[in-house]
C-alpha cells in the first residue's frame, strides 16, 4: 500500500529560475515516522526538504537535508511560503509556520518580497580552531567568529570567491558548517558562502540560517540597521536583510519550478 502527497520544487532567493537555492515542499495531513520523513529527503536530494502539515490557518513545518532533521532553514522557509500564497491560498499576505526548535516563523509579502521574521544569532569572536585555514584550502581569515556555525571574516570579496575548501577537513570541524563573508562591491554590503559537508551538502546555494549570524555583525561593523547581501555560490542569491535587535527580517523573492505528487509506503 502506498500514500500519495503534494510536492513542490521552488528556487528561493532569486528572481530567475535556476537561480538561489531549490528546496522541496511536501504536505501532509499528519506526520509520517521520522524515518521515513529522512528517506523522502535523500529521495529528493536537495539541500532541504520542507515539510507541512495545517493546522487551522497555521503550519507545522520541519526541514530534513539529505542525511538530518535542522534546527532553522531559511530557503525552505521561503519557499513554504511561495507555495501557501501563489499555490494553497492565493490572496493571503501572511502566514506563520510552527518549528520545534525555532519558535514561530512569520512571512509576509512585502511588494515582491517575500519577508521572513527569524531569530537573531549574533556571534562572538573566537580563535581560529585547529586545522580551520588547511580545511579552507590554506585561506587564513582576518576574523573568525561563532554562533554554532563559524564565520570566517575576509579582506575581500575575490577572497572568498577563490576559497577552494578541503570539505573532508571541513566537516571534521567542531562546528555545524562554516560561513565565508566579506563586504561586497556595487551595492552589495556583504557577500558570503556556506559550506555544510557534515549535513550532505558541501556548499549551500544560498543560506537564510547562516543570514541570523551574517546580519548581526554586519550590522553592527556597518553602523546600518537595513543591509543588501548577495551569496556568491555558483547558483547565486540575494537577500534583503534587516538588523531588529533579537530578530532578523529576509527577505527574498522565490520562483516556482515543480508541481507534483509522490508517492510512499502508506504508515
Amino acid at each position: 500500500m502506498t500514500s500519495e502527497f503534494p510536492i513542490y520544487q521552488v528556487d528561493a532567493f532569486t528572481d530567475d529560475l535556476f537561480g538561489g537555492n531549490p528546496a522541496a515542499v511536501v504536505l501532509l495531513q499528519e506526520w509520517l515516522p521520522d524515518a521515513l520523513l529522512q528517506k523522502i529527503a535523500a529521495e529528493n536530494n536537495l539541500a532541504e526538504t520542507a515539510f507541512l502539515v495545517p493546522e487551522r490557518d497555521l503550519y507545522h513545518l520541519r526541514w530534513f537535508t539529505p542525511k538530518l532533521e535542522i534546527d532553522l532553514c531559511g530557503h525552505a522557509t521561503l519557499a513554504s511560503a511561495q507555495v501557501v500564497f501563489e499555490m494553497l491560498y492565493p490572496g493571503r499576505r501572511s502566514v506563520t509556520f510552527l518549528t520545534r526548535r525555532a519558535g514561530p516563523l512569520t512571512v509576509t509579502i512585502q511588494g515582491d518580497r517575500l519577508a521572513m521574521d527569524f531569530p537573531a544569532r549574533a556571534p562572538e569572536r573566537v580563535a581560529a580552531p585547529t586545522g580551520l585555514v588547511d580545511a579552507l584550502g590554506g585561506a587564513e581569515p582576518v576574523e573568525v567568529w561563532a554562533a554554532g556555525k563559524l564565520m570566517c571574516v575576509f579582506e575581500t570579496e575575490g577572497a572568498v570567491k577563490a576559497l577552494e575548501p578541503d570539505f573532508r577537513k571541513v566537516a571534521a570541524l567542531d562546528c555545524f558548517g562554516v560561513i565565508a563573508t566579506a563586504p561586497g562591491n556595487d551595492g552589495i554590503d556583504f557577500v558570503s558562502r556556506y559550506f555544510a559537508p557534515h549535513a550532505g551538502i558541501d556548499e549551500d546555494p544560498v543560506t537564510g540560517s547562516a543570514h541570523c549570524t551574517l546580519v548581526p555583525y554586519w550590522a553592527r561593523r556597518l553602523g546600518k540597521a537595513s543591509l543588501d547581501a548577495r551569496q556568491i555560490s555558483a547558483r547565486g542569491g540575494r537577500l534583503f536583510c534587516e538588523d531588529r535587535g533579537e530578530r532578523v527580517s529576509l527577505a527574498g523573492r522565490a520562483v516556482l519550478y515543480l508541481e507534483g505528487r509522490i508517492f510512499v509506503p502508506s504508515k
